[in-house]
Order: structure tokens, then C-alpha cells, then sequence
């Protein structure tokens, strides 16, 4: 029977539960996975610093994918492999560009280091009247010529007044392909990253690493931002909570979050 030679698993709203914890199930799944000898990668829209937690808690120390494929990064080890830059004129153009037709936008910026927090508290910079939907994400709110003015992995666009499918419509319409315009939370917020990067790509970029064909990976997901990733996959698994999107370019649906999806697909092989 074939059996999959790399597994890859986005993070909220997928490997973990509602209460942001690894269940029990999820991780003796895990555990077997890594027993028969195949990887287990991250690949979230979360930056590096947000990773090492989750990763301590699945039992696992090897690549994840972050930033959206905008950063590859090896837990174990601390250190950032590879990173996918918006330069500052491209972000200051960005920023033009959206506040003009979309004059509440808020915007914030996240940068890379060597490591997880090279930059000593400094990855993540929002303008003051950014408020991310989120709680617990430090921050160094600064003017908005500041958020635009250093090489950044991720712009992040804030709204309120609509949602996030909403706002990926309108930025996509407006900025066209020279960005890579995403979201993984409904509530009114978008992520912009470097043209061609995705959780498709950077998960690609590990495979390479690991000597993996596309064909032989299993990959999990539930936002619009996983859809290049489950589509890259030989086999892209949606989850039960997924959005429709999500859904729709899986090659399967097993069931939420809430009932160790990941799980129970992984049981066929491990």
C-alpha cells in the first residue's frame, strides 16, 4: 500500500483544537509518524517566533513552513533558512495603493532575523491605529512610514468594516498579481506577500530539501491561505470547519479540528 513519505499540517484550526492545544490523539498520531521515519512539517501563516511552542507540544523539531511560505525555518535548531522579502518600495506602494481605495486600512509589517527573535522584540511593527485580531502579539507601534520602511516578509491589512473575503477581493482586484494577497482569519484582515509565495511554495522548497516528490506528500489545511499547499500535495485533506474555498480545492474533507482530523486521516498508514 503507498504510504506517504512526508506530512504537512497547517496549525490553527487544523492540528490544533479550539482551546489552541494538541490533543492527545493528534499527538500519539504524530508520534507515529515520526516513529516510521517521515517528516512532520509546520506550514502556518504564523511567524517563527509563534512556532517553537507548538512545536514542543507535538513532539516535533524539524522544518516549518511560516510567514505564509515566506520563511522556512528549522525549529530545532533555531534558525531561518531561507526568507521571501517585500522590499520597502514595493511595501510603500502597497500601502499607497490600498489606503487610497480603501481609506481605513490599517497596516502592520512582520520581519525576519537569523532566528526566531533576532530582532530583539522587533519582528512585528504595526501603526498605531492597527489592532490585530489576535490578543497576546507584542508589538512597536510606530508611524506608518516606519512599517513601510524595512524589508518585511508579511504585510498585514486591517479593516474593520468588512470582512476578510471581502477585503482579499478588493486588494486582489487593485493589486492584481504583483502580490500574493491572502487571509487566514475572517475578521477583516488580509496578508500580503512576495509574488509566487505560498504555503504551496515553501512547502515545495522543503520537499526539495528532503528529497520528496509532491506526489508523496499529505497535506492538512482549513483557510483560503492553505488552498495552494492542499492543491500542491498529492493528496490535499480539507478539514471539517474549512472555509468553502478551502473545501472545495481539497482532495478530501475528513472531519473538524474538534475531532482530531488530522488523526484520523493519519491512521490509515501509521
Amino acid at each position: 500500500m503507498w504510504t506517504p513519505r512526508l506530512i504537512a499540517s497547517d496549525i490553527d484550526g487544523t492540528l490544533l483544537d479550539t482551546q489552541e492545544r494538541v490533543s492527545p490523539a493528534t499527538s500519539a498520531a504524530i508520534a507515529k509518524v515520526l516513529a516510521a521515519e517521515v517528516p512532520f512539517v509546520l506550514v502556518t501563516g504564523r511567524p517563527p517566533r509563534w512556532v517553537p511552542e507548538i512545536a514542543r507540544a507535538a513532539g516535533l523539531s524539524g522544518y516549518a513552513v511560516c510567514a505564509n511560505g515566506a520563511v522556512l525555518y528549522e525549529v530545532g535548531t533555531d534558525q531561518v533558512l531561507a526568507s521571501h522579502l517585500l522590499d520597502p518600495t514595493l511595501l510603500g506602494d502597497l500601502v499607497h495603493a490600498l489606503s487610497a481605495a480603501l481609506p481605513d486600512c490599517a497596516f502592520a509589517a512582520e520581519r525576519i532575523g537569523d532566528s526566531a527573535n533576532a530582532l530583539d522584540g522587533g519582528e512585528f511593527v504595526t501603526e498605531r491605529s492597527y489592532r490585530h485580531p489576535w490578543p497576546g502579539d507584542r508589538s512597536q507601534p510606530t508611524p506608518r512610514a516606519e512599517v513601510t520602511g524595512h524589508p518585511a516578509v508579511k504585510l498585514l491589512v486591517r479593516h474593520q468594516g468588512v470582512n476578510s473575503d471581502e477585503l482579499a477581493s478588493a486588494a486582489t482586484a487593485l493589486l492584481g498579481d504583483s502580490v500574493e494577497v491572502t487571509f487566514s482569519s475572517s475578521s477583516g484582515m488580509i496578508e500580503l506577500s512576495a509574488a509566487g509565495i505560498t504555503k504551496g511554495s515553501g512547502l515545495a522548497e522543503i520537499a526539495d530539501l528532503l528529497e520528496v516528490a509532491a506526489q508523496d506528500v499529505v497535506a492538512f489545511g482549513d483557510m483560503p491561505n492553505d488552498v495552494p499547499m492542499l492543491r500542491w500535495a498529492g493528496l490535499g485533506v480539507a478539514m471539517g470547519n474549512a472555509h468553502p474555498a478551502t473545501r472545495a480545492a481539497a482532495d478530501e474533507v475528513t472531519v473538524p479540528n474538534t475531532e482530531d482530523g488530522v488523526a484520523v486521516v493519519l491512521r490509515r498508514w501509521f
